[in-house]
């Protein structure tokens, strides 16, 4: 993990103070130096906050390539820079790092090379062989990349607070913040400021200011597994087998066990010396320290728990939005946050996490609901998910249609434009019309978004690099690729496939065969109508009076109890929050 920004234009290294003030700005992404270092002909300055995890000794970026001038800065981790350094005939010593085989493979082989990079990364090449600035993102957009294009210059930054301070840029609410609760597709709720789309490159001509971009890499491009079960089963066990180890760092590291099925199998893959979980006192429904703590046990591993009260949620909030750069995350986002605190405070530099089968292999109460219907979940023993059903019937009592299905299951509040319903219909224009199929695209342009950029912000703020191994590129292809019942043959039966691998690798039963679904789940919405009722209120009512008249919708409906499966005081108060910290940037 490290953080990268600057400018490319004519003039580029005339604003040498800015991109140093850029890349001073995310310093907390690469404890280990930031640097900047203008391009050849002056026409790009990038800066790299550099944390060091590969090779520990290497010199932080930017890299400059002596001989054809380009100049990199990267953040992220290749997993098979060592490979790749010898299929392309790449020479690395033993203190060169993934960057080091960047630098070079861009070098000599150009942009293509990024499809031989099996990992995490959002980079800034400038090539002063053709003029242009290239940024690119992963795969599935672990690491966040924003743009900005103005008078010519392209400026760029792991994180808009970055950004802003190149120039202004007001506020805007997007319609979609009231619908999901987040923005979709390549908009921020700051004017002129976009995130370049995952498994995108972009190029910028320095001369001309003309900007070019293009998908590399679709996961809906894949074709439909056509196997046995036992094929299928057989195949997902030898990628787990050897994709999740891969992405285990040399160093001591702590992995996010929450005591569920995700965490549990990469305990059993990984074997971290350090597990960590969260749980609350008195509150038994969200508890699975039980499980977490027989699955340390197994592994030899040492369990840390952390027990955050209704206290901390104050004091966090603030550290959470600075972070996080606009609204997004859900109750869980309170529990990762102390967890990655607790980790930073064990002086560890590597957190692992289980992001990924839930979207995958269908591991949401609601893409049952969408398979099966509301009364088959009932019936299958969920009744605690009895408010959702009603999100997927009409007035009159009638089934909604697949798309209008599909939509309502993301939907947290009104869609008066379409744009939610659009997206998923897109979603399942390119799943071929086959519903089942379509439920993976749907998640990553409605609710990805938010679960990597937390993933990623989150640990960052502690100067922690975060790793997702369930977001190998092989993991994700053969998930999407088998047929539904692979990944979910029972109302309560989710993530098939995976438990079955997990009761291969000898995880107890009360791992891979529970029905409930937890993760970090933590008790703060339940806060807010309780103990925090009158603290919450105070911010949203504050904020009120101050925010321009696009918030005050989201906001106002923050002031009435919320429930359950009912975010919108919540959602108003993590914005009554991200506006305050605005505020303050803005005079400061």
């Amino acid at each position: 993990m490290c953080g990268i920004a600057g400018l490319a234009g004519a003039d580029a290294t005339r604003h040498e103070r800015t991109v140093g003030a850029m890349g001073a700005s995310q310093a907390h992404r690469g404890p280990d130096g930031t640097m900047h270092a203008p391009s050849y002909d002056g026409r790009a300055a990038p800066a790299m906050n550099t944390l060091l995890i590969v090779a520990r000794q290497a010199v932080p970026g930017p890299y400059l390539d002596r001989e054809s001038g380009v100049l990199p800065a990267f953040n992220g981790e290749i997993y098979n820079y060592r490979q790749q350094a010898k299929a392309w005939g790449i020479p690395l010593s033993a203190r060169e790092t993934d960057a080091h085989l960047l630098l070079r493979a861009w070098a000599k082989i150009g942009p293509s090379c990024r499809e031989g990079l099996d990992g995490m990364f959002g980079l800034a090449v400038y090539d002063p062989r053709g003029g242009r600035l290239f940024l690119a993102r992963d795969r599935l957009g672990e690491k966040p990349l924003y743009r900005r294009l103005d008078g010519g210059r392209l400026a760029f930054a792991s994180e808009i607070t970055t950004r802003t301070g190149y120039g202004t840029a007001p506020l805007v609410l997007l319609p979609e913040m009231l619908s999901i609760e987040t923005p979709v597709g390549v908009d921020t709720p700051f004017q002129g400021i976009q995130l370049l789309a995952p498994a995108t490159v972009l190029s910028f001509d320095v001369a001309s200011g003309s900007l070019d971009q293009h998908t590399w890499w679709s996961l809906t491009r894949q074709r439909p597994f056509a196997g046995t079960y036992t094929e299928a089963l057989a195949d997902f066990s030898v990628v787990l087998a050897e994709q999740v180890p891969l992405r285990a760092p040399a160093c001591d590291f702590a992995l996010l066990l929450s005591g569920g099925l995700d965490s549990s199998v990469l305990a059993y893959l990984m074997r971290p010396p350090v597990c960590v979980t969260v749980r609350y006192r008195g509150k038994d429904r969200l508890d699975e320290s039980a499980a977490a703590a027989r699955i340390a046990r197994d592994i030899g591993a040492d369990l840390v728990v952390v027990e955050p009260d209704h206290l901390d949620f104050p004091k966090a909030l603030p550290r959470m939005m600075a972070a996080l750069d606009y609204p997004m995350g859900d109750a869980s986002t309170f529990s990762e946050h102390m967890a990655y605190r607790q980790i930073a405070g064990l002086g560890l530099r590597v957190v692992v996490g289980g992001l990924g089968p839930d979207e995958f292999l269908m591991g949401y109460v609601r893409h049952a609901l969408v398979l099966f219907g509301p009364d088959a979940v009932l019936k299958a023993g969920l009744e605690a998910y009895r408010p959702l059903p009603a999100k997927l019937v009409h007035a009159a009592g009638e089934d909604l249609d697949a798309g209008s299905a599909v939509t309502r299951r993301v939907l947290r509040g009104p869609d008066p434009e379409g744009r939610i319903h659009d997206l998923v219909a897109d979603a399942m224009d390119r799943a071929g019309g086959d519903m089942a199929r379509a439920l993976t695209p749907a998640d990553l342009v409605t609710a990805w978004r938010p679960l990597v950029m937390t993933s990623d912000k989150l640990p960052s703020a502690y100067a922690l690099e975060r790793r997702s191994p369930y977001l190998a590129r092989e993991f994700a292809e053969l998930s999407y690729r088998l047929p539904a019942e692979y990944k979910i043959s029972h109302p309560a039966r989710w993530k098939r496939i995976l438990r079955e691998a997990a009761k291969a690798l000898g995880l107890p039963p009360e791992v891979w065969d529970s029905r409930d679904k937890l993760g970090f789940a933590s008790p703060v919405p339940a806060w807010l109508n309780g103990p925090l009722a009158g603290w919450a209120d105070t911010q949203i009512r504050t904020a009120l009076a101050e925010a321009p008249a696009s918030l005050r919708p989201l906001l106002k409906r923050g002031l009435g109890p919320g429930s359950r499966f009912d975010r919108s005081r919540m959602q108003a108060l993590v914005t009554s929050a991200w506006f305050h910290e605005q505020t303050v940037r803005a005079a400061a």
